[in-house]
């Protein structure tokens, strides 16, 4: 494999203080902080940056506001940087950092994409087992339930892109991306190779084309850290865009909060797994087939009912109140 996943991203924003509470509250580690710049990191070691949008040392933004700035990918081995190096040069925005360890170009989109040895590491972290009716590997122990999220790394980002089928063929072209599944002419699902999670970038292309950041996922643990992760942003204020839920195409549970760092964030597990054998498949776009099923709102995480719902009155739901 040559590309193993996302190394690090950088955002560009304006109100530092309330990305900074945003993601600290999103379960990163703080590692880094000066006047412009935050710098997070993921149990593996992934890193959130986030700098003040009119740092001269930012990419150009693809988008106006608040948004992703640079996705930097994570290699397997210094070969594959050599071999890339060449590759690079000769695209747009070629660019090489000596001291930095990276290479680099400007995708179709606009957006600066790099390249680096992977610095992440591996981590074992406890996972639930999940019984069913044929596999019960979770014997006398209960399944767990987290008061908060900590992510495990940046699994996948989606953009807004002017041109899919230029977007999809860079990737697959020069870097050996592979499609998973897509919406034909609309949307392209891309893995860094064969034998890997079903997309590490989605790439989507609305009836009117715009360049622009949908949102950033975030990999846990399992479906009970989605909700967990979930139910302390809400207690902490911070807005649902849509979830938790349950993607058909990838399989994944999810939940989408509003970020102020721009675009949307999400928490997601048990995506699927796929390989060389997998066959691509052609989806029609729909709420359906975006979501198998979804909560509009969010979950309220004091109350653990719907946002907005009435709040039980009893200890028990078969309680009734005293007339």
């Amino acid at each position: 494999m040559d590309v193993l996943g996302i190394d690090e991203i950088t955002y560009g924003a304006d109100d530092l203080p309330a990305c900074k509470t945003f993601f600290s509250d999103w379960g990163l580690k703080l590692v880094e902080e000066t006047a412009g710049l935050l710098a997070f990191e993921t149990l593996n070691g992934c890193r959130v940056l986030v700098r003040r949008a009119d740092d001269p040392a930012l990419p150009p933004a693809i988008e106006a506001g608040p948004t992703l700035r640079e996705v930097v990918w994570g290699v397997s081995s210094p070969e594959v940087m050599e071999r890339f190096g060449a590759i690079v040069r000769g695209l747009p925005g070629a660019y090489e950092d000596a001291a930095a360890g990276r290479i680099g170009c400007t995708d179709p989109n606009g957006l600066a994409v790099r390249f680096q040895v992977t610095r992440k590491q591996d981590v074992d972290v406890q996972c639930a087992e999940m019984n069913t009716w044929s596999h019960r590997p979770r014997v006398n122990q209960r399944s767990p339930a987290y008061e908060r999220a900590t992510p495990i790394e940046v699994g996948h980002v989606v953009f807004f892109v002017k041109d899919v089928a230029a977007c999809e063929a860079f990737y697959r072209k020069h870097f050996g991306f592979v499609q998973s599944d897509s919406y034909p002419g609309r949307g392209a699902f891309l893995r860094c190779a064969d034998v890997g999670g079903h997309h590490d970038i989605f790439l989507l292309q609305t009836p009117d084309p715009k360049a622009g950041l949908n949102h950033v996922a975030f990999t846990v643990r399992d479906i009970h850290e989605v909700f967990g992760g979930g139910m302390h942003m809400s207690r902490q204020g911070w807005d649902t865009q849509l979830g938790p839920g349950r993607h058909p195409i990838s399989s994944a549970y999810f939940w989408y909060f509003k970020n102020p760092a721009g675009g949307l964030i999400e928490y997601y597990a048990d995506e699927d797994q796929l390989d060389q054998h997998w066959e691509p498949r052609e989806f029609e776009p729909g709420p359906t087939v975006f979501a198998e099923w979804a909560i509009e709102g969010g979950l309220d995480g004091n109350t653990r009912r719907q946002r907005n719902a009435k709040a039980p009155e009893g200890k028990f739901l078969t309680d009734k109140p005293k007339s």
